[in-house]
């Protein structure tokens, strides 16, 4: 049995719906499982928005380094209703939130997006950019079925039917364009700026899911989502003695309960993220490329 028809089977167990896709960037999926089923994207949208910062900053509509307004204050994505706000309890990031009233760097609330999650910081940084700005990016890694449609906690527009939706393919596709566009010209951005926004992503300290699939040490760009009833990990492995490698597990189960609890690093649907990663660490050599 290949270790491709290993996890199918393992995840053929697993209740709720399970998609997954594995692939050198830019070359023919190694494994692929439900890839184009959409999830309720949970905080891997953030991945489009950071694509969508740098390259208004790169055609020259955004500094980067210059500072904004922190307020926890927004336009609702859906005509008419009026603004909304985050719970500050239900995000995952004092060091925003100790800013609001002042002002921050948009670099700085790009990195805390993405390092920590913060919800309040993407709010910001989408209203900075802009949904059609994020959509683009979308496009532009050749996403099929990928939508940030709102602002997180948006929920006028949530209500109305204006959701945000990802595919394990999709996320495989952003990611595999920002591996190659850090060592050639692409679509997304310049070398340099792909490159940045890895490290970024390297940074991330949420690692209880495809980083705890890999051994100490291992270099990983990722960028994880979760709420209750579901987990995502979406990544780019660069292994020592291999190519690099995309990974995406996207899971939309009873699993992603949070842990008795609450804890995430004891959520099932954490470990199951990590075994699949694991799974394909060991395979990391006998990926087509």
């Amino acid at each position: 049995m290949t270790w491709q028809d290993e996890l199918d089977a393992h995840l053929d167990k697993v209740p709720g719906t399970v998609s997954a896709y594995v692939c050198r960037p830019g070359a023919r999926q190694a494994w692929a499982r439900r890839a184009d089923t959409t999830h309720y994207a949970a905080s891997t949208m953030k991945l489009a928005v950071l694509v969508a910062l740098f390259r208004a900053a790169e055609a020259g509509r955004l500094d980067l380094d210059a500072p904004v307004p922190v307020r926890n204050s927004f336009d609702s994505a859906l005509p008419g209703a009026p603004r909304f706000a985050n719970d500050r309890d239900y995000d995952n990031d004092e060091a925003v939130w100790d800013r609001v009233g002042g002002e921050a760097p948009l670099r700085w609330l790009a990195e805390r997006m993405i390092v920590r999650s913060s919800n309040l910081a993407t709010n910001i940084c989408i209203g900075q950019v802009g949904l059609p700005a994020v959509a683009q990016a979308w496009a532009l890694a050749g996403a099929r079925h990928s939508v940030t449609g709102r602002g997180i906690e948006d929920f006028a527009a949530r209500d109305s039917g204006v959701d945000n939706l990802v595919t394990a393919a999709d996320l495989a596709a952003l990611l595999g364009e920002l591996a190659l566009g850090a060592t050639r010209p692409g679509p997304l951005a310049s070398p340099a700026a792909c490159a940045a926004m890895l490290d970024v992503l390297v940074a991330q300290e949420h690692r209880e899911d495809l980083a705890a699939g890999l051994p100490d040490g291992t270099r990983i760009a990722h960028k994880n989502g979760w709420v209750r009833g579901v987990r995502h990990g979406a990544g780019v492995v660069f292994p020592d003695d291999a190519p690099p490698y995309t990974i995406v597990v996207c899971t939309t189960t009873d699993l992603a309960d949070g842990g008795a609890d609450g804890d995430e690093a004891e959520d099932d649907a954490c470990r199951l993220i990590a075994h699949v990663s694991a799974r394909v660490w060991a395979a990391r050599h006998d990926l087509a490329g």
